[in-house]
């Protein structure tokens, strides 16, 4: 959740500010309440700003708590200049806000703020109404958790564990960028390191873990070749190598190259990606860590981004194939799918009765287990960071998974790569939509409707919000 800073302003005529008072805090009390309510962390300024000095002071203490969002709460005929000295105290996302009440011109003092600023290029929000509405704080909600989830990238490292993919420059981003458009770093990390790291693993507990793999999914399928439990064990040595990395170089989210050299002369890391950003692993619960597969920046970060929008795990998926007779997406990739993604259940063991770990197939011949299942029906958003001519965007739909009778999901699965792990996805978008102009092979996709909070998202950090299907 995240932590909201509330400043109201007042009328800059001292005798019209003092009847106004009980008003205004009325207004501040209840929408500091609705948001407390839903789970936010509220900051309250000390005294309504109500002269251009106030303005100043009370944005810098509400600045000092370093919130996620600062809303300028207009519930009457305020200053605009009020508006303007304050923006220029809170650095961070805001958010203009005016209840609508005919008594008292809040909506005439917000409409004159908004365009204040607007003359100076200040990005912000705008919602209106009455806080009691739901609709009214959805709206505001959805900045706030917007807002969080841009505040969160903020000073956060990326570890690219390799470099470019197979030639994919959708898979690769410029470091100054990330750093300049989001404030993110980006550490470069040989992939040698997860092979050296993995042989200094302590044996007992690489043991401990297949032991757990074995005993819970619904199988695991040694063939003597492909997948043994010695190549087994050399997968969750690189995942134990992996948490080595994220530890040391404190990286918040990452991506692993993998491809070529990983998965043709020592293990895939199906078994790291999926873990990574699991909420579990078999040591016990623990907090999801986005890693992308083929080291792909914006997937991680696209990922990164919907995690701190929903609090879940993240699909990485490959769109894969297109049933046109059932009108659906077998949304599939190389082992990527947190096991969570089975029945998303909080009990581990629920998710983990329906996955296989199966022998990777031609496409790596250096064997490993890849992590089968079947991703649980639901409704879901769907998104993915792409860039044309340079600029970013965000590629945003609505749609949902389904599953069918076990013939049917058998056999839908086996027309492409039947180890791997799957999604069957039905989008509001057209086929022809989503082929006409999505920009990548990747998507991600979080459960729920988060279409309002990827707007926000878009209006803070510059990126055009590009829709597609009911989420245009």
């Amino acid at each position: 959740m995240a932590k909201v800073a509330i400043l109201t302003m007042s009328d800059g005529r001292d005798f019209v500010h003092k009847d106004l008072i009980g008003f205004a805090r009325g207004v501040e009390g209840n929408i500091a309440a609705a948001l407390e309510g839903a789970g936010h962390e509220v900051v309250r300024s000390e005294e309504l700003v109500w002269t251009n000095r106030l303005a100043v002071s009370e944005a810098r203490r509400m600045a000092d708590a370093r919130p996620d969002l600062t809303i300028f709460n207009i519930p009457v005929w305020a200053f605009p200049h009020f508006s303007m000295l304050a923006a220029r105290e809170t650095p961070g996302p805001l958010l203009l806000f005016s209840n609508i009440d005919p008594q008292y011109p809040g909506m005439v003092g917000m409409l004159a703020a908004a365009g204040a600023l607007d003359q100076i290029g200040r990005t912000y929000a705008r919602a209106y109404g009455d806080v009691s509405d739901p609709e009214v704080l959805r709206r505001v909600e959805a900045n706030a958790r917007a807002a969080g989830a841009v505040r969160a990238l903020q000073g956060s490292t990326f570890g690219r564990i390799g470099g470019r993919p197979m030639g994919m420059y959708t898979a690769v981003s410029n470091p100054d960028a990330w750093m300049e458009k989001f404030g993110v770093d980006v550490e470069e990390i040989d992939q040698w390191e997860l092979v050296r790291r993995s042989e200094g693993i302590e044996a007992g507990k690489v043991q401990k873990a297949r032991e757990w793999l074995e005993g819970h999914a619904a199988g695991v399928h040694y063939d003597g070749k492909q997948l043994t439990p010695e190549l087994l064990e050399r997968q969750i040595r690189s995942y134990y190598a992996m948490r080595e990395l994220i530890d040391e170089w404190n990286l918040d989210f990452s991506g692993i190259k993998g491809q070529p050299e990983l998965t043709t002369h020592f293990c895939t890391m199906d078994i790291t990606e999926a873990f990574l950003n699991d909420p579990y692993d078999w040591d016990g619960p623990k907090e999801t860590h986005v890693c992308a597969t083929e080291a792909d920046m914006d997937a991680a970060l696209t990922m990164q981004i919907l995690k701190h929008l929903s609090g879940t795990p993240v699909l990485f998926a490959d769109v894969r194939h297109f049933h046109a007779d059932r009108g659906i997406w077998d949304l599939c990739n190389s082992g990527q799918h947190a096991t969570w993604f089975a029945a998303r259940s909080a009990d581990a063991a629920e998710n983990m009765s329906r996955v296989h770990l199966y022998p990777e197939g031609f496409y790596f011949p250096a064997g490993g287990a890849s992590v089968h299942h079947l991703a649980a029906p639901g409704d879901f958003t769907f998104a993915r960071l792409t860039r044309k001519d340079g600029r970013y965007r965000m590629h945003v739909m609505r749609g949902s998974f389904e599953t069918y009778d076990d013939e049917t999901n058998e056999g839908l699965m086996r027309q492409s790569d039947y180890a791997w792990p799957h999604a069957f996805a039905r989008m509001d978008a057209s086929a022809d939509e989503i082929l006409s102009r999505y920009g990548s092979n990747h998507i991600h996709a979080i459960p729920g409707d988060h279409v309002d909070e990827l707007h926000a998202v878009c209006g803070l950090l510059d990126v055009d919000y590009d829709g597609f299907g009911g989420a245009a």
